[in-house]
């Protein structure tokens, strides 16, 4: 029997690609035959997966126009197309209205925001130019649903996602390029080691019963996601947002 998310012959570019989901989904997306290209500021960790995964690593600044436009011509000219691009690429800082500094603010939305419009645009090029559409996949949260109180500039930034998300879903889906959104909830990473729900074994507890499906998400269940949505099973899918939180904000 095929495998219903088959990816031989599709090209998948992965930003945050050396660490945490971008690497679950790095190692997911490889196990289902897609061409992967790893893209980070973590030079060595994301090569050591690259080669793990017999994909390929880039260094990428998601806030540089230049590097996106260097980096997506180099997988077309490397692989003959790109068929997937994975917004996975972010930063998490706290802070509440009142105490959120501007430095802060801009470097938040910088890589959070700004990156994700500019990985959509060069993508987009690059798929319209192909003719072969594509599927841009934008990695948001549940702040971007109903905000996070202490998280004003992180929030604002996966609000945005969402909102670029949809815009780009209506201007690309004449190209046969569809544009979704993943949010994610409470998912162990590198990111979130710090986060209160982590402080102690009690407290993890507490957020588990908390959890209708009992536990804390890990990152391969946002990887599963980001699979289905670059897969032909999505195909109908776009302009859409992808709850993965074990049910918690349902």
């Amino acid at each position: 029997m095929s495998d219903p998310l088959d990816l031989r012959g599709k090209v998948a570019l992965i930003t945050g690609g050396a660490q945490g989901q971008g690497a679950a989904e790095g190692r997911l997306f490889a196990a289902h035959g897609a061409s992967v290209v790893l893209a980070d500021v973590v030079d060595g960790p994301g090569k050591e997966l690259a080669a793990e995964i017999g994909g390929d690593y880039v260094h990428l600044d998601v806030r540089s126009d230049e590097e996106w436009g260097a980096v997506v011509a180099d997988v077309v000219a490397g692989h003959g197309r790109l068929d997937a691009l994975v917004n996975n690429a972010g930063i998490f800082r706290t802070a509440t209205l009142v105490d959120e500094t501007l430095e802060q603010w801009h470097d938040v939305l910088a890589v959070n925001q700004t990156g994700v419009f500019l990985g959509m645009r060069a993508a987009a090029k690059a798929m319209i130019d192909a003719g072969n559409g594509g599927s841009i996949v934008n990695i948001s949260s549940v702040a971007g649903l109903e905000g996070l109180a202490g998280s004003m500039s992180y929030s604002a930034s996966k609000w945005a996602v969402r909102g670029m998300t949809k815009v780009a879903a209506k201007e690309l889906g004449r190209h046969g390029i569809r544009v979704n959104s993943i949010h994610p909830g409470l998912i162990a990473t590198g990111m979130t080691a710090d986060f209160p729900a982590f402080a102690d074994e009690e407290r993890r507890r507490r957020t588990e019963r908390r959890t209708p499906l009992g536990r804390i998400g890990a990152p391969e269940d946002i990887a599963g996601v980001a699979l289905f949505l670059a897969s032909d099973l999505s195909g109908y899918c776009t302009g859409q947002e992808f709850v993965v939180d074990g049910g918690i904000h349902g």
